[in-house]
């Protein structure tokens, strides 16, 4: 090979690898170009993603999401309301029989009055089982304070009946029967502190269930069709057509030995309480977070306009009340007057009733008489009046002679400071 052939050779090789070198460096920027491509939707995925998370962990302790967790909006008129008034339910609570021990006759009338009541719908239903814990704490604070006013008597009969004992005036038999008696009542007490205990006892066993089971049944406004009923027009509507339901079923079921009732507004508040806080109505309860307030959504404080009312409501009350009084009391003293005023008159009233009897009498007394006796009880009276006139001169005369004797030893007292 000649030397030219050689160079041309070996110039034809780099022209390969240069096109081999190039083909690779423009598929290495296409795959760069690409990952870059799918990393920025990546990207952009996430931050949407995370958009929305943040705007859920904004908007989740809200009014409105949790409205919607809750599913209902408001509990009245012993009905629970949802879909902003597009359906309402009404609860009806169960009590059960116990199927296991009853006769294979009794059972069988309790199934042919289940089939019956099952026939008689002509509308769904929803039956509803809950568990509860078992609450002892109410029925233990009873047994306290009634044991508590039962140790009070046993206090005051033993004080009573040692001081009998002492005092020596009750013979043996009577003892005998006093002792029996505060016996009792001991052996009451002590018996009420054992049933406290036992209870106490009970209420530690967490496992202690109850069941409870409720018939729902619903009614949607929107079957009336098109109508121009307002809200309070729809709401009676409902309520007059769940409450025929729910006695239709409380009757049907009393043919199977179950009873039942319609639970009003407050069971129905607790009945979703424990359903929502499960956990927590166990250790504290509806009747608890009523009391503490937990009804109000932001606030426990009344509005600035409530307490304006419940001030004015007040002052008008405390008005009403003073003018009450005083016109009581002035009622009070026109009597007391009046009643002063008729005994000073009580002498001349006499004289006058006398003078009328006299003259009903004239035909029997006779007129001579009569007018004798009339002029006797004017003379009388006209004494009597001179009499108190001067009584009244008197003790004018008295004051006023009391009030100079004032004014001198005020005018003395002067001098003597001066």
């Amino acid at each position: 090979m000649t030397d030219n052939q050689i160079t041309q050779i070996l110039t034809y090789l780099l022209i390969f690898m240069m096109f081999i070198l190039m083909t690779l460096v423009v598929v290495l920027v296409y795959v760069k170009i690409k990952d870059n491509k799918r990393k920025r939707a990546e990207q952009a995925e996430n931050g949407e993603e995370d958009g929305a998370s943040s705007n859920v962990a904004t908007r989740g302790y809200n009014k409105q999401s949790i409205s919607k967790f809750m599913e209902f909006d408001k509990v009245e008129d012993n009905m629970i309301v949802q879909k902003n008034g597009n359906r309402y339910l009404m609860v009806v609570e169960c009590q059960g029989v116990n199927y296991d021990l009853m006769s294979t006759m009794e059972q069988t009338a309790v199934e042919e009055g289940f089939l019956q009541f099952l026939n008689s719908l002509r509308y769904p239903i929803q039956i509803y089982v809950q568990t509860r814990t078992v609450n002892l704490e109410n029925s233990i604070s009873n047994y306290r304070r009634r044991v508590d006013e039962i140790e009070s008597i046993v206090r005051r009969r033993e004080a009573e009946y040692e001081s009998n004992r002492q005092s020596g005036l009750f013979d043996k038999e009577e003892l005998k029967a006093q002792l029996y008696e505060l016996t009792k009542v001991k052996n009451l007490y002590e018996y009420g502190k054992d049933i406290i205990y036992n209870t106490q006892q009970m209420s530690l066993n967490k496992n202690v269930l109850n069941k409870q089971y409720y018939i729902i049944t619903s009614y949607y406004p929107a079957d009336l069709g098109n109508t121009n009923f307002d809200k309070e027009e729809l709401k009676n509507i409902a309520f007059s057509e769940l409450y025929t339901r729910c006695q239709s079923i409380i009757s049907s079921l009393y043919a199977s030995g179950v009873t039942g009732k319609i639970l009003d507004s407050n069971s129905l508040v607790d009945l979703l309480y424990m359903a929502y806080n499960r956990d927590e109505a166990e250790i504290f309860g509806l009747d608890k977070a009523l009391a503490a307030g937990y009804d109000e959504l932001y606030s426990t404080a009344p509005e600035v306009i409530e307490k304006k009312i419940m001030a004015l409501d007040k002052e008008i009350e405390e008005k009403a009340i003073a003018k009450a009084e005083d016109t009581v009391a002035m009622v009070r003293t026109a009597r007391e007057r009046k009643l002063e005023e008729r005994h000073r008159r009580m002498d001349d009233i006499v004289d006058e009733m006398a003078k009328m009897i006299i003259k009903e009498n004239e035909a029997y007394l006779g007129r001579e008489v009569a007018g004798e006796a009339i002029i006797e009880l004017t003379k009388g009276r006209k004494k009597r009046n001179e009499k108190e006139e001067k009584a009244a001169e008197k003790e004018e005369k008295a004051n006023e002679k009391k009030q100079k004797e004032i004014k001198t030893t005020t005018r003395r007292r002067k001098a003597k400071t001066a």
